[in-house]
Parts: C-alpha cells; sequence; structure tokens
C-alpha cells in the first residue's frame, strides 16, 4: 500500500519525508520494467523527503537501476544555491551514488534552447519506458513544480512538454523550465509532499477545487503526502 492518500481521502502522517521515502521504495519495488525513471523538484520539503530516501537501509534501493530528472528548475548555473539539480545532488544523489543516471535541465543557453533541449530529453523518456515517479510540492500561492497562477503555462498543449515560465504574480524570484501539464499526466505515479503551516491555506484550497496549479494535475493515481500542520484541525479527519 503507498503511503499517502488521494485528497479525497487526506489525513496527515507522522513525518512527510519518511513517508515519501517509503513511498518511493514501495513505488521502486513495483516497477513495471528493469529501471525506474525518477522526476524530482526542489524546496525545503523535497530536501527533506531526499534526505530519508538517502538514509534509507541499504538495499532498499537498487540505485544503478535509477534515472533521475527534473521536473523544474530555477535559471540559474548549475552550482547557484537555489538551483534544483544541486540540491538534489547534495541531498541524494551524492549520498548514494551510483544512479543509473542523473539527467538536470540545462540551464547553460538560452533559455529557450535550454528548453528545447530537454524537451527533447523527456519525448524520448515518454517515448521508452516512460516515467515512473514524479514528486511535486505545493507553494504557498498553489503553484506547482514551475506552473503558476495566472500562467499561460497553464494551458500549454501536449507539443509543449518543456516550457520557460515566470511567476506573473511576483511572488517567486527567477526566470523558470518545467514540464508541463502533460508530462505530469504520463507519470505512472504522482506524489504531492506539503509540510508545515505555511501551506495550510493553499492546501485548503486546492481541497475545496479552487482553480490552482497543483489543482489541475492530473495522472493515474496522484498520492498526497501532508502532515497535520499541513492540514490544520479541522482537516485532522479522512474525508471519506
Amino acid at each position: 500500500m503507498t503511503q499517502g492518500t488521494t485528497l479525497a481521502e487526506l489525513a496527515p502522517v507522522p513525518s512527510v519525508p519518511e513517508a515519501f521515502a517509503l513511498t518511493l521504495a514501495k513505488a521502486f519495488a513495483a516497477r513495471k520494467g528493469a529501471r525506474f525513471a525518477l522526476m524530482l523538484s526542489g524546496g525545503p520539503t523535497a530536501a527533506a523527503c531526499y534526505g530519508a530516501v538517502a538514509g534509507l537501509p541499504e538495499g532498499t534501493i537498487d540505485w544503478p537501476m535509477v534515472d533521475i530528472y527534473m521536473g523544474d528548475e530555477r535559471y540559474v548555473p548549475a552550482e547557484h544555491p537555489d538551483a534544483n539539480q544541486r540540491l538534489v545532488r547534495e541531498t541524494l544523489i551524492d549520498r548514494v551514488a551510483p544512479v543509473g543516471s542523473f539527467t538536470p535541465i540545462p540551464t547553460d543557453g538560452p533559455p529557450a534552447d535550454c528548453a528545447q533541449r530537454y524537451q527533447a530529453v523527456v519525448a524520448a523518456l515518454l517515448r521508452g519506458g516512460g516515467i515512473d515517479m514524479i514528486h511535486l510540492g505545493l507553494g504557498t500561492d498553489g503553484h506547482t513544480a514551475s506552473l503558476f497562477p495566472g500562467g499561460p503555462e497553464l494551458d500549454a498543449g501536449p507539443e509543449a512538454l518543456v516550457v520557460v515560465s515566470r511567476d506573473p504574480n511576483g511572488v517567486n524570484e527567477h526566470l523558470r523550465l518545467t514540464i508541463t501539464y502533460p508530462v505530469i499526466a504520463a507519470a505512472r505515479l504522482v506524489v504531492f509532499t506539503v509540510a508545515g503551516i505555511a501551506k495550510r491555506d493553499a492546501l485548503a484550497r486546492v481541497r475545496r477545487g479552487a482553480d490552482l496549479p497543483a489543482t489541475r494535475v492530473r495522472a493515474s493515481r496522484v498520492c498526497w503526502i501532508v502532515d497535520a500542520a499541513a492540514l490544520g484541525e479541522g482537516g485532522l479527519r479522512s474525508d471519506r
């Protein structure tokens, strides 16, 4: 049984990072093929989650069979403190190496060119074995990946797999590169992790069905892992 629940069954877990690590381990064990394609994110909750994954008992995940990709990236150099790829390297890859492969979103050229280069990577992935699991977070404004409220990227068609994005509301700094909904929808499993009281309002709005980027996510399986602080006292009961 996967850790976490759908929005309709939401109940808090004691530790979001630990629940995420168990979810990833079970998804890896149940993978369809020999390899496992994993698409990751950034942010403090993601960092804690990847730290928990790195702390799993040795042998839980056969890392040379795991191919890691990024779901979104800030348009900054690879070693910039705000780079998601740096976070993934430091919290996970450097601690469990060797992994099968790591293919970050490039940021070493014009943004549109970088998006097109990663579009080719994602398109090849979807034509091949597909994406086993995508990890997403939830911003205080309801964004997920780098799909922001009111952004034109929300309406990207199936031909646009990776796009350049900017928060039109000015809440989130840096130009971004991000996967789009068609990519997310193609994943076998999408896992949201939401932790802390700062995310409570955004999560409540998603649960009410407000038109936020995170609310629009669809996939074969979408799992939400949340803690009590994010869910709030009024949401500690399951909604079944």
